[in-house]
């Protein structure tokens, strides 16, 4: 990394005595967060003092801090690069544990009523479920005498799902869409037919962490852009270039677990930095429709600044209609459908038809849907908001527009014993290092807000318990904590 670019991220460090506490400071802030990916190498000290125009003693003082703490290690004729500080286990992660512990489902909800999962961000089926349930049966008998596998989608389905891109700005036809067994099926079908092991990927830090579970599956080599504070196009370019990426992964919309929505010119500025590195463009659309404002404008489609058939978007039922339906979309060319629905037969030959009916009934009915939506989402999370300012005054969030979570910065690097104290007390919370590539991300807790308000605040409460029940334990943190 360039002085003057690592420099923008710092902003003033010279504000503070002393300075080179402050840059020191500032830079194993940029560590924890993921804004600066580890085993970058840091630019020489001459390069980042006359970039932040403070002395080159200034930086040599701060970067001695850093090797001291952990966050950098150095050799000479190699200069010197970011790494973590090594972390005491915790006694509830066994040996060889990934960093943050399991995510959501993997670890089975306690046979407690009393249990708060908030591990999981999905709402129930929305109030015309049944509605759309009767009509799919009643249609149903229309499609029973055939073998009922199609396995680019009920053409009915793609239809409308081809409309809804076209509504959007992006026009679509029908053998464009390729129906799956939900969003997650959808990427790790794109896994297996654009990424060999090897390749590398590009993957936004935080993010979801089941994505990354699919692409370490495939043997793809992750190349994480943090976008804590948003996208950083510029940095994202020079990752896909200096690493040669074959395809990056992004989550446009109401980032899982940001909850940032990504300009329009920052996509026109990634599809562009995707087509000059000959990079796939993965848009993962899943909480797209998730607006707590219907009457705000919609930023564009990724899809829509677009011209070479470099940008692929995934959709799905289960954030919006209901987990319970197991069917998502994937919109690309025509050409690449084709090879997609070839490359499911063996292990997956159709989804479901019924699902596919339920979703194609509740599609032609969205601002139904996206409207209850709205509503629930927006209550939730001003309740869940409400409740973290009275008891937990030192947890910092921003209110996202959209999507059903929110990200909160505790304020040390305690996430995952947060976490354990937690579940303990009877609630579920996933800490930051799940939504990491490489164990960063520790002073952040993702907090959904689908459940109702009062179920909302009895989790902060228990919350409030579990955090007082860390910061009394000081020996147990992890080390080093914040200076």
């Amino acid at each position: 990394m360039s002085g003057a670019h690592l420099a923008r991220l710092l902003g003033d460090v010279s504000r503070e005595r002393p300075v080179y506490a402050a840059l020191a400071r500032s830079v194993r802030g940029l560590v924890q967060d993921g804004r600066l990916a580890l085993r970058t190498r840091l630019p020489a000290e001459r390069d980042l003092a006359a970039a932040l125009g403070v002395s080159r003693t200034t930086v040599t003082a701060a970067y001695d801090r850093l090797r001291d703490e952990g966050y950098v290690e150095s050799r000479q004729g190699a200069g010197s690069w970011t790494v973590l500080p090594p972390v005491r286990m915790s006694s509830a992660e066994p040996p060889g544990a990934a960093p943050g512990g399991r995510f959501g489902r993997a670890h089975p909800v306690p046979d407690d009523a009393g249990f708060i999962d908030l591990g999981c961000a999905t709402p129930g089926a929305p109030a015309i479920f049944g509605e759309a349930v009767a009509a799919a049966v009643d249609e149903l008998p229309r499609h029973s005498s055939g073998p009922g596998y199609e396995p680019a989608g009920l053409a009915g389905l793609r239809q409308v799902i081809a409309d809804g891109y076209a509504a959007r700005g992006v026009p679509t036809r029908p053998d464009q869409i390729v129906v799956t067994t939900g969003a997650q099926h959808a990427f790790t079908l794109l896994t297996q037919v654009l990424i060999e092991p090897g390749d590398a990927v590009m993957v936004e830090r935080p993010t979801y962490p089941h994505a990354l579970g699919a692409l370490r599956r495939r043997g793809a080599r992750l190349v994480p852009v943090g976008v804590n504070e948003g996208w950083d196009v510029e940095l994202a370019a020079g990752a896909m270039r200096q690493a040669a990426v074959r395809t990056a992964y992004t989550i446009p919309d109401f980032q899982n677990p940001t909850g940032r929505l990504m300009p329009a010119a920052d996509r026109a500025a990634l599809v562009d930095a995707a087509r000059r590195a000959d990079a796939f463009l993965v848009a993962d659309e899943t909480f797209a429709d998730l607006a707590h404002d219907l009457d705000a404008p919609r930023e564009p489609p990724l899809a829509s600044f677009d011209s070479g058939g470099r940008v692929v978007t995934i959709g799905s039922a289960s954030k919006l209609m209901w987990g319970g339906l197991r069917i998502g979309w994937i919109r690309t060319t025509a050409p690449l459908a084709r090879r997609l629905v070839l490359a499911r037969e063996p292990f997956d030959m159709a989804s479901p038809v019924l699902d596919q009916l339920i979703v194609q009934e509740l599609l032609l009915r969205v601002e139904d849907v996206r409207a209850e939506r709205a509503e629930s989402l927006l209550r939730g999370r001003d309740a869940l908001a409400g409740a973290l300012r009275e008891l937990l005054p030192g947890w910092e969030f921003r209110l996202p527009a959209g999507g059903m979570s929110l990200w909160a910065r505790i304020g040390a690097p305690v996430a995952t014993l947060v976490a354990e104290a937690a579940e303990r007390r009877g609630v579920r919370v996933v800490a930051g290092p799940v939504f990491g590539v490489d164990g960063v991300l520790e002073d952040y807790v993702r907090l959904p807000y689908v459940l109702p308000p009062d179920t909302l605040r009895l989790a902060v409460e228990r919350l409030a318990l579990a955090h007082r029940e860390v910061e009394a334990a000081p020996a147990a943190r992890p080390l080093p904590a914040y200076v």
